[in-house]
């Protein structure tokens, strides 16, 4: 049986976006030995992933690789983390197998994802998440000429299109589904930010000639065997319009699935923490988009905390504090102006699927009571995604709390549970 060599640090970093790259870099700058695991190829998230055809990143994306790269970090890359066995111990399976990471204090960068909501066709080839496309366009994808709607909410909607369209993208739009009331007050809010602003207007520039419209949303996709064209509802209005791709998400979701396993205390869907971002467990910290959706500013800041703190300098750590709490004002301003409509909880159909692993249409998840339930009588949550698709769907749906996580958190090949098994029974024995 394959395996990897086992590997102590005094803090280990699992998540290698900006949150978990600044933790790890200051962790490290503190004279401790740190490692940073993260499932991609290379730390910098999704935020600054870098495409087959770039080679510039932006200047602080560049200044974060360079003090990971030059420093003494364990940089554990193309590693999946799948379960918490037991307080200072973590399972990922990388290229050679299963590797078992031990570590003191542990830091949770664990970011964020898309957040779906089910429409009639939203299972059509060529519908995909707005982040999502512009992933795959950075690792190949070929998008010029095609025609691209944008749709959804929050400001990830325009830095995709900007995205796209730099690419050969045609934008016929761009679908927000906050009202312009809202909007105006975000982009009023922004005045304390002003580098904000000015990301705004780069972007506006970057979009001249898209519209973008509020209080519109998409109705249904359309097509035989791929998408061929999109209902919205604009004004009031039904419209159709002709496309090649719809590139739709509903903001952001917390990734919480590994602080669940480790009982970190939450609240609302988000990790709770002191001011030193450690969590209700001790030696565990968290940083970052699972204590809340705030924008790449405020994942840097906590993350820095965060790899102060594990790495026992808090002086360091509290002098960031006041950074912390202006950027979490732009946090707040976000969650107001993004805030769903309760209009979308009715796109879905009887025949709408939810669940896309299990094929569970809305109307049998409708004869439900709870999450539970629904895993127990129709498999929903049950698939490869674990419910991270549906699972955010329902919480907005139906108002269901999803409460239990399970290892392995992620598919994982059958000898890497063989050998999970073997080392559980193992520890067992000689305890």
């Amino acid at each position: 049986m394959i395996r990897e060599a086992q590997e102590h640090f005094d803090v280990l970093v699992i998540g290698g976006g900006p949150a978990g790259m600044a933790a790890a870099v200051r962790a490290a700058e503190c004279s401790v030995r740190v490692g940073i695991v993260d499932d991609n190829a290379a730390p910098g998230g999704q935020i600054w992933r870098r495409g087959v055809e770039e080679d510039g990143l932006t200047p602080e994306a560049t200044r974060w690789r360079q003090l990971l790269w030059n420093s003494s970090i364990t940089r554990l890359c193309g590693r999946s983390v799948f379960d918490l066995p037991s307080p200072g111990v973590v399972w990922a399976e990388g290229p050679a197998g299963l590797c078992e990471l031990h570590y003191r204090n542990l830091v949770l960068a664990t970011g964020a994802r898309e957040r779906f909501l089910p429409f009639p066709g939203w299972t059509l080839p060529n519908v995909t998440g707005a982040g999502g496309l512009q992933a795959l366009v950075k690792s190949g994808l070929r998008i010029h000429g095609r025609r691209v709607v944008v749709a959804g909410t929050g400001p990830l909607l325009l830095a995709v299109a900007a995205y796209l369209r730099k690419h050969g993208a045609e934008i016929p739009l761009v679908c927000e589904q906050a009202s312009w009331a809202s909007l105006a007050q975000f982009t009023a809010a922004l005045i304390r930010h002003p580098g904000k602003i000015k990301e705004g207007l780069e972007l506006k520039l970057e979009l001249r000639g898209v519209p973008l419209v509020a209080n519109t949303w998409p109705l249904a996709a359309n097509g035989r065997h791929a998408l061929e064209s999109v209902d919205i509802l604009r004004g009031g209005q039904r419209e159709s319009i002709a496309c090649d791709y719809l590139a739709c998400g509903f903001h952001l979701v917390p990734n919480i699935e590994l602080p669940m396993l480790l009982g970190c205390k939450i609240e609302e869907g988000l990790v709770q923490v002191d001011g030193m971002q450690q969590t209700s467990v001790d030696r565990v910290f968290c940083a970052g988009e699972p204590t809340g959706i705030g924008g790449l500013e405020l994942s840097l800041i906590e993350g820095q905390i965060a790899g102060l703190a594990a790495a026992g300098d808090a002086a360091k750590a509290r002098a960031l504090f006041h950074q912390r709490r202006k950027a979490r004002s732009f946090a707040r301003i976000l969650d107001r102006a993004f805030h769903l409509r309760s209009e979308l909880r009715k796109l879905a159909t009887a025949e709408t699927i939810v669940c896309r692993c299990e094929d569970i249409s809305y109307s049998r998840l409708q004869e439900q009571t709870s999450w539970r339930a629904a895993k127990l009588h129709t498999r929903c949550g049950m698939g490869p995604c674990q419910g991270r698709v549906c699972g955010t769907a329902t919480q907005f749906l139906f108002n269901w709390n999803v409460d239990s996580f399970r290892p392995p958190i992620f598919p994982v090949r059958v000898e890497s549970l063989s050998d999970m098994t073997a080392r559980k029974v193992a520890n067992t024995v000689r305890s």
